[in-house]
């Protein structure tokens, strides 16, 4: 959940030993599941926490489609019950969208995809499955081939900037909003179609995987063309301001009464501190606004409540909606209930009547009864 890829630092030239990369301290599992179709289209994915309970805060998140699924088990890995859950899913939505009688399901080997009670219900669907050779799935899987790389990528990049914005512990409430905005960068259609292409799936064609095999040499990379002349003006960016001291330079040169050295020197040195300021000023505005607003959804994300809405089994997203929903007008209902308990108990109070004149306002105590009777 808070592990990102191997990458490469970039430190100050004047730091003094190996610099350390901060990670967040936590290392727990997720496991999610997901399943594409060669058309270009998903099945909504399926996530499995670790935990015994469903907490409140975990469907609160706007971001989170209301179809995805969520699922506990121990440690956050798959197992045969919840590999049935997921065929459920699968099955709830594709056989509106199915061409034919038959669907055909391509897996890896996982145990959860070869128990009993997993075939029996594809048996009963018409589902069709297929397991790939073992070790294979980096060059016949198309989530391998060209959705899960992208993904681990984008979702790295997310788990970066929340280090950035100093939050080092991420927990369940930042990995959805983080997951699901690596989510959508890498599974696209064209992503999607392009790697059952590369599967060699859709259109049928071995030779794109088998060409792998061997080592391909790759065609250089074209030269990129000259940009326009820049014209002498104030510049306004790093890009503008390289121009023109460009253009300085050459003035400067063509210059023939005089040594144009220290002109250029002393051009060369404006340059540079006006980069340092410029990039300066752009990268504090920058991380002051995402400061801001990675501030901002922390706050919001600790100020929910957690609480337990079920124990174990699977919930989509709009499933848990609806049970706090449920939940919040059956509070409201009750809440209205005791207050109608209490005004009536104040009316009945009201209209009490003394028990020797049947008269309202005073008591059996104060009745004047008994005074005009023994006058």
């Amino acid at each position: 959940m808070g592990k990102i890829t191997t990458q490469l630092v970039v430190t100050g030239s004047e730091r003094r030993g190996r610099p350390k990369s901060i990670q967040p301290g936590n290392r727990e599992w997720v496991t999610a599941i997901a399943a594409i179709n060669a058309a270009g289209w998903l099945v909504p994915l399926f996530l499995i926490f670790a935990g015994k309970y469903h907490l409140s805060a975990w469907y609160e998140e706007a971001e989170i489609p209301r179809d995805w699924a969520i699922a506990v088990s121990d440690n956050g890995w798959t197992n045969n019950e919840l590999g049935v859950e997921w065929l459920k899913h699968f099955n709830a939505h594709t056989k509106t969208r199915v061409v034919g009688a038959r669907r055909l399901l391509v897996l890896d080997g996982h145990e959860s995809h070869q128990s009993l009670e997993f075939q029996e219900l594809c048996k009963e669907n018409n589902i069709y499955t297929l397991c790939m050779p073992p070790h294979s799935s980096h060059l016949l899987q198309p989530l391998d081939v060209g959705c899960f790389s992208p993904l681990k990528r984008a979702y790295s990049r997310e788990v970066e900037s929340l280090i950035r914005h100093h939050i080092n512990h991420i927990t369940k409430l930042e990995f959805l909003p983080a997951f699901k905005a690596a989510f959508d960068r890498a599974f696209t259609p064209a992503n999607i179609c392009s790697a059952f292409r590369g599967a060699g799936l859709v259109p049928l064609k071995p030779d794109a995987v088998l060409s792998k095999l061997d080592v391909q040499l790759r065609t250089p990379t074209p030269v990129a063309l000259p940009e326009a002349l820049w014209e002498a003006r104030t510049p306004s960016n790093v890009r503008e301001l390289e121009a023109q001291s460009t253009l300085i330079r050459d003035r400067v040169r063509k210059h023939k009464s005089s040594s144009p050295a220290s002109i250029i020197e002393a051009i060369d040195q404006l340059k540079k501190g006006a980069e340092v300021i410029m990039l300066s000023a752009k990268l504090m505005r920058d991380r002051i606004a995402s400061l801001k607003k990675a501030n901002e959804a922390a706050l919001a994300r600790k100020q929910r409540k957690k609480k337990r809405i079920q124990k174990r089994g699977t919930l989509t997203k709009g499933e848990g909606e609806d049970l706090l929903a449920q939940r919040e007008a059956d509070q409201q209902i009750a809440h209205e209930e005791r207050q109608a308990g209490g005004q009536s108990g104040r009316s009945r109070q009201a209209l009490a009547r003394c028990t020797k004149c049947r008269e309202t306002g005073h008591n059996s105590r104060t009745c004047k009864k008994d005074i005009l009777d023994t006058t």
